[in-house]
């Protein structure tokens, strides 16, 4: 089916570190910091107590030099050897403390990757938000890249971000101060200077980049996409012999994606020279800030070995203050990523809600937020009905012109309907409707039963199989076994199975718990698989089964046995199909005619009703 093409804005505004980015940011981080006892915050808590250890060595080792220094100079062979026994034991602690650092930013990515992830998931797959990101909005391109690679993609960069931005207050404030110690005011003033210097730089360098970034991982998505499109085809496309054709539309992704990736590598370019000539030249710096109080006398009362001493820990405080801004200002090139991937999830984010806010998908007899599993406890609502249709009007959202108009109807328990016409008349799109899947262009309609194994149940067009094993195929989309177990519930599963006619699947898996290692697409025939879908339907045993053509993959002798069992187990049946076979099955019949005409009609008598444009 072809994707809405709509807009509603947010799709053509060029994503930039602006407002926009710290609100979209600042939303994400809720999500991964959703209290002060969180797993996220206890983890945060622990590296800025390591980070700030791990400086406090660093400092002690930074000063080791002029401390050498001065015990060479005086030749004190003594404390020569005590200051190596130090040094050992401070760089081993120094390694210790960067291993654990690296250990929990690796912990943070994994824990907010399954934070956020779960987050968007919750969103994704509630009421029909992932139907309509994926059928009827056109804003947002790729939701499952987002949600499956954006999203890990941001929580490894925030992850390698953490340690150096936790700790950079701290350390800058600390290495300022000694910074003013030795050089004076001079010496702070001219660091921070230049470092708002090589900040406005970057700034200006990397605006063009989160853009070109967004852009890179949209052509992404579509090049994967087209590769995943060809193999869930691959039979399909092979039957005409389209390996060229498809050679050629793929390449013409793999160019689009390419020349956008070569623009990002042009731009960065610039960035990279920017970062590295502010490391370059920051190192020069150091010297000159050291040089002040040396050229104006201060130390001239210093012994040569103690000015050695005293340059190299005023070395070290300077250039490791530098390095403090220094690895700021590398980070630039980092926040362009994440500034990309904090807007496609944010965008993202922002749809889904949009979505959630604007549908209503409850279960109609209860009243409450719908979950399959628990509808073998939910009262079914009036045994006796099903739908009522009171003057339906109903279109597709890809076009202006009405499919059915005026359309009044009551299904009604024991009352079997057969919904028939040409292609294109809406037949499938009253199942949307029916379904809360599409909204109605006027009139009212209600589903007055519980949705699930004690009210409707709905067969599409195209059979769709999970993962899993087939034990899982056939209890979908419970999650779990109910209401039997063990030996009982094997029991009915075989049953179901012998009585659709793919009993033989049990031993081509191994057993109902066998996990299997193919796709059930690859292995199964489109008959087989429709049979497995009855098998399912027998097991779940709704009061209304809906079926869109359910059979068009089998005989009408195998159509007829298993329609047989459907009434045999208690069901209504809806039917949408072309064969005139599926008559007998049925008590009324709904003719769409086309151009909102309809007709509906006794089997076992006259017509009933027609739709207005036809009297």
């Amino acid at each position: 089916m072809p994707r809405l093409e709509k807009s509603n804005g947010k799709g053509t505004r060029r994503p930039k570190l602006d407002w926009t980015f710290v609100q979209r940011f600042c939303s994400i981080q809720k999500v991964l910091f959703p209290s002060w006892s969180s797993q996220s915050v206890l983890m945060f808590g622990t590296l800025l107590v390591v980070t700030l250890t791990e400086q406090l060595i660093i400092y002690q080792v930074g000063v080791l030099p002029s401390q050498f220094y001065n015990v060479l100079a005086e030749k004190d062979y003594s404390s020569f050897r005590s200051l190596v026994a130090k040094a050992m034991v401070l760089i081993l602690l120094n390694s210790t403390m960067k291993s654990v650092d690296q250990y929990i930013c690796n912990q943070m990515y994994v824990s907010w990757r399954k934070t956020l992830t779960e987050s968007l998931h919750t969103s994704y797959f509630q009421g029909r938000v992932y139907y309509t990101l994926n059928v009827l909005r056109e804003d947002i391109d790729n939701p499952d890249q987002r949600i499956s690679q954006d999203a890990e993609r941001l929580c490894k960069q925030m992850s390698t971000m953490a340690s150096r931005l936790i700790i950079s207050p701290f350390t800058l404030t600390y290495y300022t101060y000694h910074c003013f110690y030795s050089t004076g005011w001079i010496g702070p003033v001219s660091i921070f200077g230049y470092f708002v210097m090589g900040t406005i730089a970057n700034k200006i360098l990397m605006s063009p980049i989160v853009s070109t970034l967004f852009e890179q991982e949209k052509l992404e998505g579509d090049f994967r996409f087209k590769h995943m499109q060809i193999r869930v085809n691959a039979e399909s496309a092979a039957f005409y012999r389209a390996g060229k054709v498809e050679h050629t539309r793929t390449n013409r992704r793999l160019q689009a994606l390419l020349e956008t990736q070569k623009n990002l590598i042009n731009k960065e370019l610039w960035l990279y020279i920017g970062v590295n000539t502010f490391d370059y030249v920051g190192g020069f710096l150091s010297y000159v800030v050291i040089s002040i109080p040396i050229f104006t006398g201060i130390y001239d009362d210093l012994t040569p070995g103690e000015l050695s001493a005293l340059i190299s820990k005023n070395a070290f405080v300077c250039i490791y203050l530098i390095n403090g801004f220094t690895q700021l200002i590398d980070l630039s090139t980092t926040l362009s990523d994440v500034a990309g991937y904090t807007h496609r999830i944010g965008e993202l984010r922002e749809v889904m809600d949009d979505i959630l806010h604007k549908q209503c998908d409850y279960d109609p007899a209860s009243g409450e937020s719908y979950d399959f599993d628990s509808d073998f406890n939910i009262h079914a609502g009036p045994v006796d009905t099903a739908f009522i249709l009171d003057h339906l009007s109903y279109k597709s959202p890809y076009s202006d012109q009405l499919l059915v108009e005026d359309l009044s109807l009551k299904i009604s328990q024991g009352t079997h309907l057969l919904v028939v016409g040409n292609t294109g008349t809406g037949k499938t799109s009253l199942l949307r409707v029916l379904n809360r899947l599409w909204e109605a262009h006027s009139g009212f309609v209600q589903m007055t039963t519980c949705f699930g194994p004690r009210g409707t149940l709905f067969l599409p067009q195209k059979p769709y199989l999970t993962d899993g094993t087939l034990r899982e195929q056939v209890i979908y989309p419970l999650k779990d076994i109910y209401p039997a177990s063990g030996s009982v519930d094997d029991d009915r599963i075989l049953k179901f199975l012998e009585l659709s006619g793919v009993s033989s699947l049990l031993k081509r898996t191994g057993g109902l718990d066998e996990p299997v290692d193919w796709n059930w697409y690859d292995v199964l025939s489109p008959g087989e698989m429709q049979r497995l879908c009855f098998a399912r339907l027998f097991y779940l045993q709704p009061k209304y089964a809906v079926l869109d053509e359910a059979t068009s993959a089998l005989t009408e002798e195998v159509e007829a046995q298993l329609y047989r069992t459907c009434k045999q187990l208690g069901m209504t049946l809806i039917s949408l199909g072309h064969r005139s076979s599926l008559e007998k099955f049925h008590d009324l019949q709904l003719k769409l005619c086309g151009d909102g005409r309809w007709e509906l009609t006794n089997l076992k008598g006259d017509s009933l009703n027609q739709g207005a444009d036809t009297m």
